[in-house]
């Protein structure tokens, strides 16, 4: 490929940011109306947990599907299509009269949102260098903390000012904006020729050469529970158990993603400097064990609201790691599936935590729940395969 024909990197990694970003607001915006439904609408935390999920069950139900899709048709095809898809559930969302209907138009926009994720990372992938793909894979991971500070800005304090539909209208314009900018801008990476892959193996299928990418997925899934018990409840603990005002509690949220995307690119920067995505995973996950067993015990002191602070970096920042070496293992034709299979494990946690979290919540606590999901990046610490890892694999 020559350099004169070659789109300017950095504009790649904007572009694809913004795209993940406006899906983002979408997905985990929905935890944010934990606190209307069910204060406003009467629905108990397990009830308003379950509206909640339901985008995170439309992208978790497709994206091995969208995976293939961008192997077969290219990133900003791939990209613009489930934007698209995005704007139309939110609108939906919007318009739909009943709570039932609210959470079906979620599943919708759901669908459409899986399709960044693949997309976005082969963006990134096929543009940066190896060198430089883990700080560039990690300022474009910032992108999930950055929409959900964002959505923790725009969502709770907007419901509260003006409701829930001009809430929603709002982020369907968002995500309508982000689709016609990846249209205009995108440029596909061009991948090799199906020769040239014959000839270095990635035309072969990585889950059989090695079990890497499946232990990968385990474990992500598995520190998932930790992240997104602390995106989804933060704002509702604030409020709830320690009484702070709905501006304060959202300020303090979007602050915190801030810091969670810093140690995203921080993350990435340090495998680029030590040549290794998963010896830094392995030495995230136990830190996040750490913060959460102490936030659990220590939830009813002063301390805690350090270290809900601390707890929303350390548990994000594995994630940039995790999907930069599934990407490098899966290679040109098969890192959209595998990334597609690295999110879904991620969002079958995501699902499942609102409700269920919220039923613990319920019944024993916050600090229980905080302290008990410390199991979960504790079962992943060996799950990591450090000793498999290989030199990065051109992609």
């Amino acid at each position: 490929m020559s350099q004169t024909s070659s789109p300017n990197r950095w504009v790649m990694l904007g572009v694809s940011m913004t795209g993940q970003i406006a899906s983002t607001i979408l997905v985990n915006g929905a935890p944010f109306l934990i606190h209307h439904l069910h204060t406003e609408r009467g629905l108990t935390l397990t009830q308003a947990g379950g509206i909640a999920a339901a985008p995170f069950v439309g992208v978790m139900a497709t994206l091995v599907l969208w995976g293939l899709v961008v192997d077969r048709i290219g990133e900003r095809a791939s990209m613009t299509i489930g934007l698209a898809i995005v704007t139309v559930g939110a609108l939906g969302a919007a318009l739909s009269p009943s709570l039932l209907g609210l959470a079906f138009w979620l599943v919708v926009g759901g669908v459409g949102a899986g399709s960044t994720n693949s997309a976005s990372g082969r963006v990134v992938v096929g543009w940066f260098p190896a060198h430089r793909r883990g700080t560039a894979m990690g300022i474009r991971q910032t992108a999930l903390p950055l929409g959900v500070g964002i959505a923790a800005l725009l969502v709770p304090n907007t419901v509260a000012a003006h409701g829930l539909r001009p809430t929603l209208l709002l982020i369907a314009g968002i995500c309508a904006a982000a689709a016609l900018l990846s249209a205009a801008l995108i440029v596909d990476p061009p991948p090799p020729t199906r020769a040239e892959a014959a000839d270095s193996g990635q035309l072969a299928n990585p889950y059989r050469r090695d079990h890497r990418l499946a232990r990968i997925h385990l474990a992500s899934a598995l520190l998932v529970v930790p992240q997104f018990t602390v995106w989804t409840y933060m704002l509702v603990w604030l409020i709830d158990d320690k009484g702070w005002s709905t501006l304060s509690a959202s300020v303090l949220v979007a602050a915190t993603q801030l810091l969670g995307a810093t140690g995203r690119i921080g993350a990435g920067w340090w495998s680029d400097r030590v040549g290794s995505r998963l010896g830094p995973m392995r030495t995230v996950a136990a830190g996040a064990a750490v913060t959460m067993l102490s936030l659990g015990l220590l939830s009813g002191t002063p301390l805690a609201i350090v270290l809900i602070v601390v707890a929303t970096a350390v548990t994000v920042a594995d994630n940039g790691l995790a999907f930069t070496s599934v990407a490098e293992i899966g290679g040109p034709f098969w890192s959209g599936r595998a990334m597609g299979l690295q999110n879904t494990g991620q969002y079958v946690s995501s699902a499942l935590v609102p409700p269920l979290v919220g039923a613990l919540i319920a019944g024993r606590g916050y600090g229980w729940a905080f302290g008990l999901v410390a199991i979960f990046p504790l079962i992943a610490i060996p799950l990591v395969p450090v000793r498999g890892e290989k030199a990065h694999d051109p992609v």
